[in-house]
């Protein structure tokens, strides 16, 4: 059985879960910070390390689940993108259920720019409101997104 060392427990593969917009930060934000936290000896999951093309999104929630800690990297295009909304859930979920920190980073984008691109989605896609309602729950003692 797992030891109750801390409250994300020890099961955890990873230290760090990063979810990024590929096209926005992957090589010009997210590559040097995954480096930085690999010199640290902090192990961390960005998706071109263990997920190769065709698997699924399970398998990506997975990992989510498997950090003690998730960076959200919010850009100008992550709420256009169907799996960063995916993972968001998931990350929010995880820091309701199972106390994982999270840690937004806004890269070259306004916190209220990105709150007026998931509300334009949301006008398109149900889905969406899911993703704003837990997001303003969680994130309302943090400030605004």
């Amino acid at each position: 059985m797992m030891a109750s060392s801390s409250s994300s427990g020890s099961r955890c593969k990873y230290d760090v879960f990063i979810s990024f917009r590929g096209e926005d930060t992957r090589k010009i934000f997210v590559g040097h910070l995954y480096r930085a936290l690999q010199q640290k000896a902090i192990n961390a999951f960005i998706d071109s390390e263990g997920l190769s093309k065709g698997n699924k999104i399970s398998e990506l929630l997975t990992y989510i689940e498997d950090s003690r800690l998730s960076v959200l990297v919010l850009s100008q295009n992550y709420a256009s993108s169907t799996w960063c909304l995916k993972e968001l859930v998931k990350i929010l979920d995880c820091m309701d259920t199972m106390k994982q920190i999270v840690v937004p980073i806004f890269y070259q984008v306004d916190p209220s720019d990105l709150r007026k691109s998931m509300e334009n989605l949301q006008k398109r896609s149900p889905y969406m409101e899911k993703i704003l309602a837990s997001t303003r729950k969680s994130w309302t003692a943090g400030g605004p997104l």
